[in-house]
Formats: structure tokens, C-alpha cells, sequence
């Protein structure tokens, strides 16, 4: 006889530290949802109850829950070669496979690619590989990293210490040193703080073409141009955290693409696999690769047991199939289109949407007390109708770091016009009930 709902939550508490979440909530309230099955947009939990997945989980699943061609290509590639290791040059067919592919589907000359597990480490990849690069080249005083306020980068050590949003770095009492910050949406501020820290000590500057978990912020259309230009003056690596916009997110490729700009390296993850598999990564550029090549002569010290991962690599490469066969970049700019509409609606009609905002399938919307005044409310109400919003059957997400008051949405890019729809529908009808209040 199976388990019982109960049952389940009890053996949850006891024994499951969940990620990312309350502590006390969980031990006074048990688990939230106790997710059974997804498809396509879909979740159900344990009790049968049908909910929308705005949030691709966590903005992940790119393709959609359910896709048995991703669980076919994990068991094939299992059946054949499940792991091995790519220490001391040893490879395997689907990572060299992959690492082609990806070379032919990012802009410009990012070239050559190391494998990671995931975003973080992706990102502390990027630092060490940059920072030994500089090493390498005689100039060994260039270890600085600058990252954005508002910006997330993972939470592992050095992603933590090069995250601007300050909860996540006030969570450990000793960060990673050489990390500074300028302001999420001003290149003057870059400048400023290069000058500020001297060009001679900076390795890279790090962004994320669109700021996910910190509140879907979208530079204006020049700023990377700018920020381009700056990193190139002082001779600074860029590096672009495309771990939540790659693989179609926004309506490209890449995010970095709506600006056209080419970043010295590419932090990706995330929709590299729709999250059916762990994996990430770092994407070299040509030029980067070769000098590293030249420039060295012993072992690169850096890697991770799963680099370059077989099965998670045949994932991939059937994930990114999926993705084109389906033309769900093509999907995903042009329900992006009605996301939009639908928010912008939303921010005409309802008093306490002080702005929406959205590129692609990642949107935003913010609360305000008073439109005209922008004033806020007391206590942030993003939680309160993300909870609201989960009881009517819709997964969305609050953001309140910052003095922000916002609900962040990125639902998969399978989604269709009524879906999109049915969204906004269930948002309007929350802010309407709050509008009362």
C-alpha cells in the first residue's frame, strides 16, 4: 500500500532541506504542493490538483513538462555509455557533439565550452577562468569581478559573493573577496566604479542580459553597446550570465542578441536541457580560447566530476533538436508579444499596478499603494497574491529584495495565445479582490 499524503509530508519534514526555502514554514505548514506529474505547461500534485507552471519551475523547463523524447534520449545514451570521465583529455560522442552545436548556435566567435552541472558553477567557472587567464598574461593584479545591484548569479561561493541582490550575500558571514557592484542600469556607473577600483585590478565585468530573480529588469536598448565599449576601453572581459535567458527565453537565441553585442564568454544552463537533466556550462570566444591554448602549460586545474556528462549531454542535444524543430524561439516572441499586452492591460486598468515590464516570455508586474505617487504599500502584497494565485491554480513568483513589490512570470515556451490568456485572466481577478480590500 502506497504512502499517504500525511505520511509523505511528515517523512518531508523530517528529512528534506528544501533550497530556497522557509525553514519554519515548512516544519509549521509541511510542503507547499507535493508535485506527482507535469505536461506541457502543467503541474499536478499529490491530491490530483492541476496547476500552471508561469514560472517554467524555475525558469527552466523550457519545452514544457512531460516530453518523453528527453527520458528516451537519457535511457539510450545510458543503455550505451552513462558517465565517464573527461579528466586528463579522455571525451565522449554527445559532449563533443554538444560543445559543436553550441559553438554554432551563440553569436560571434564563442567558440569552445566547459561543462559544468549547472549555473553556479558555471559562474565560478567564468571567475576562475578569467581570473587565471590574466594570470597568464603577466597581469596578475586583474582579479576583480564587477556584477550588477540586482542581479543573481547563483549560490555557490563566488556566485553568491558576485550576486548584487544583499539578502543572499548577508546569508554567510565570509564572501568571496574582489567582487564589486556598480548600478543595474547605468554604464556611467560602470565606468565609475572601474575608475573607482583602477582598470589595472579588474578581470571582467558579469551581467545577465535581462535580471531574473532580481525582478525582470530590462536594460535600455543601448546600455550593453555601452557597457561594451567601456569593457573594451580598459581591456575588461565581459561575461554574459545567459543561465535563465538562453535557449529561447526571450524570444532569441540568446538574450544578448537584442543588442547585439558579442560577450567574451557565455554563462549558460537552465534551458540547455529544460532542467530534464543537470547541466551548464561556459562558452569561450575564439580569440580567448587560443590565447588560453597558448598561453598554457600545465593542467588546467579546474573541473568538475560531471564536465561533460554523457547522458545529460544526449538530454541537451535532443532538448535543443526539440526547440528548433518546433520553432519555439519563434513561440516564445510572439506570445511574448501577448504577455506584454496582457500586462500592459493589466497596468491601464488595475490602480495598484504601478508598472509591468516584460522582453520574451520573463515579465513583471509591480505594486504600488498610489499609482500617481508611485508610493508604495506598507508591506510588500507580491506574496500575498502569489499565494492567492497558487490557491486558483497558477505558479508565479514574488520578488521583494530591494524594496520591491513585485510577481515575476516565465512560463514555457510552449504556451499558447489562451494560456497567455488565462493567465492574465487569473491575475486580474486577484488584483481586483486586493482593489476591494
Amino acid at each position: 500500500m502506497g504512502k499517504g499524503i500525511d505520511e509523505w509530508i511528515d517523512l518531508d519534514k523530517r528529512h528534506f532541506i528544501h533550497p530556497t526555502s522557509s525553514l519554519k514554514q515548512q516544519q509549521t505548514e509541511g510542503a507547499a504542493h507535493i508535485f506527482t506529474e507535469g505536461k506541457d505547461i502543467y503541474l499536478y500534485d499529490i491530491n490530483g490538483k492541476k496547476f500552471i507552471d508561469a514560472m517554467s519551475s524555475l525558469w527552466n523547463v523550457n519545452i514544457g513538462h512531460g516530453r518523453e523524447e528527453l527520458a528516451k534520449a537519457a535511457f539510450e545514451q545510458m543503455s550505451k555509455l552513462a558517465f565517464s570521465s573527461c579528466f586528463s583529455t579522455f571525451s565522449n560522442e554527445p559532449a563533443i557533439e554538444l560543445a559543436e552545436k553550441l559553438a554554432s548556435i551563440t553569436q560571434g566567435d564563442l567558440n569552445a565550452v566547459f561543462f559544468t552541472s549547472g549555473g553556479s558553477e558555471a559562474n565560478d567557472t567564468a571567475y576562475k577562468l578569467v581570473r587565471h587567464y590574466w594570470i597568464l598574461k603577466g597581469e596578475k593584479a586583474r582579479k576583480k569581478i564587477i556584477s550588477r545591484t540586482k542581479s543573481y548569479h547563483g549560490v555557490a561561493l563566488g556566485a553568491t559573493s558576485a550576486t548584487g541582490l544583499k539578502p543572499f550575500r548577508d546569508f554567510t558571514n565570509s564572501l568571496a573577496p574582489d567582487f564589486c557592484y556598480t548600478d543595474h542600469l547605468s554604464a556611467k556607473s560602470l565606468r565609475d566604479v572601474i575608475e573607482k577600483e583602477g582598470p589595472e585590478t579588474v578581470a571582467a565585468f558579469i551581467a545577465e542580459p535581462v535580471q531574473g530573480a532580481g525582478g525582470v529588469h530590462i536594460a535600455s536598448p543601448n546600455y550593453f553597446a555601452e557597457v561594451r565599449k567601456i569593457c573594451d576601453e580598459y581591456r575588461i572581459l565581459f561575461i554574459a550570465d545567459e543561465v535563465i535567458t538562453g535557449f529561447g527565453r526571450t524570444g532569441t537565441y540568446f538574450g544578448m542578441e537584442h543588442y547585439g553585442i558579442v560577450p567574451d564568454i557565455v554563462c549558460f544552463a537552465k534551458g540547455v536541457t529544460s532542467g530534464y537533466a543537470q547541466l551548464g556550462g561556459v562558452i569561450l570566444s575564439k580569440s580567448l580560447h587560443e590565447q588560453l591554448i597558448e598561453l598554457s602549460t600545465d593542467t588546467l586545474f579546474h573541473g568538475y566530476t560531471y564536465s561533460g556528462h554523457p547522458a545529460a549531454c544526449s538530454v541537451a542535444l535532443k532538448n535543443i533538436e526539440i526547440i528548433e524543430r518546433e520553432n519555439l524561439i519563434d513561440n516564445a516572441e510572439k506570445m511574448g508579444k501577448e504577455l506584454l499586452k496582457g500586462l500592459k492591460q493589466l497596468e491601464l486598468t488595475r490602480g495598484i499596478v504601478g508598472a509591468t515590464r516584460s522582453l520574451g516570455l520573463m515579465g513583471a508586474i509591480e505594486f504600488v499603494k498610489h499609482k500617481e505617487s508611485n508610493k508604495q504599500f506598507e508591506k510588500p502584497i507580491a506574496p500575498l497574491i502569489v499565494k492567492e494565485a497558487l490557491a486558483k491554480g497558477l505558479i508565479c513568483r514574488a520578488v521583494v529584495f530591494d524594496s520591491q513589490d513585485t510577481i515575476v512570470l516565465a512560463p514555457p515556451l510552449t504556451i499558447n495565445e489562451n494560456e497567455i490568456e488565462k493567465i492574465i485572466e487569473i491575475i486580474d481577478d486577484i488584483l481586483i479582490t486586493f482593489e476591494k480590500k
